[in-house]
């Protein structure tokens, strides 16, 4: 079996550089779906909520062009994750038809648009925002798309705890733009999207492991089994609940902020819980995908709260 799937990936890098010759035949919708923009939309929602409850005052101007430019940046990781990856997401359902593996953009091509994107938003955050904003993005994109996807996605389960720090930064650069500086309220912010990626991927992974045994990615179901992944899901989202609570216990947001993240944590835990008890794979699949579901709605609401509480009395006045 790994003889086969060795040679099914080398034939398909074959395949990717001889296209690299080629006339390229992308559509202007392809490069778009190389940034991922399913995680570039979360990305941006994190990022705005780190910049807008800042203190500090910021142009509306220079505001939206960095948000820009974090977005681009996180697109640009996701060009160079799909660059790498190509051999695998051609073997797995789930990822079968991005651009690459489609045959409808090059592994070149996915390579340098991703690299000229990285340099083209880092450069110009440093030059709109700060630097430290900018080497925070910078750090970002190399630990997406070197630390995780070229070294820990395929050589251990804990992949995506550690990984998860790619996604953190978002709220964190986006505090930097406003203050240039990190303080201990955006390292509160990076702490929520680290610890809620575990319980949120493996999730996923629960209902898609024979997609990630396939290629060989050693996702925490496929090595440790369903039911220590459920155990671990468990424990983060234990620790989720009261470090979603904490911006409100810590005082830079409101009590409205408070309520939600309290109940929203607890039915986070009750999800958990429920696919805690489930004892065969079997009866696994429909709680871990309503967790998986619910894990993305609580960030979004989370940080949506975030934002209007806080920004919604203070827009105007602070950004003109």
């Amino acid at each position: 079996m790994k003889t086969e799937l060795t040679i099914g990936m080398n034939m398909n890098t074959s395949i990717e550089k001889e296209s690299d010759f080629t006339v390229s035949t992308a559509m202007p919708a392809d490069y778009f779906e190389l940034l991922k923009p399913g995680v570039m939309r979360l990305v941006v929602f994190t990022a705005i909520a780190g910049l807008v409850i800042a203190p500090g005052q910021l142009h509306p101007v220079l505001a939206l062009i960095s948000i820009l430019c974090i977005a681009i940046g996180a697109g640009a990781s996701g060009a160079l994750n799909m660059w790498y990856d190509s051999d695998i997401d051609a073997v797995m359902t789930r990822t079968a038809k991005r651009p690459i593996p489609s045959g409808r953009v090059s592994r070149s091509e996915a390579l340098v648009f991703g690299l000229v994107l990285s340099f083209f938003s880092i450069f110009t955050l440093g030059v709109i925002a700060n630097w430290l904003s900018a080497g925070l993005l910078a750090f970002t994109i190399f630990f997406y798309a070197v630390v995780y996807s070229m070294w820990l996605k395929r050589s251990t389960p804990q992949n995506i705890v550690i990984g998860g720090a790619a996604g953190a930064f978002p709220p964190m650069i986006g505090w930097a733009v406003v203050t240039n500086s990190v303080t201990i309220e955006s390292l509160v912010l990076f702490a929520i999207i680290f610890i809620w990626t575990p319980p949120h991927f493996w999730a996923l992974a629960l209902f898609k492991s024979g997609d990630y045994a396939s290629v060989g990615i050693p996702m925490m179901p496929n090595v440790a089994g369903n039911r220590s992944t459920q155990n671990q899901i468990l424990a983060y989202s234990l620790l989720l609940a009261p470090i979603g609570f904490l911006p409100y216990w810590m005082g830079f947001v409101g009590l409205t902020y408070g309520v939600v993240s309290a109940v929203l944590g607890a039915a986070f835990v009750w999800f958990a819980f429920r696919c805690w008890q489930m004892d065969s794979d079997d009866k696994i699949m429909k709680p871990a995908k309503r967790l998986f579901a619910f894990s993305i709605l609580y960030l979004f609401a989370l940080f949506g709260v975030m934002i209007l509480e806080v920004a919604a009395p203070n827009l105007i006045a602070r950004f003109v």
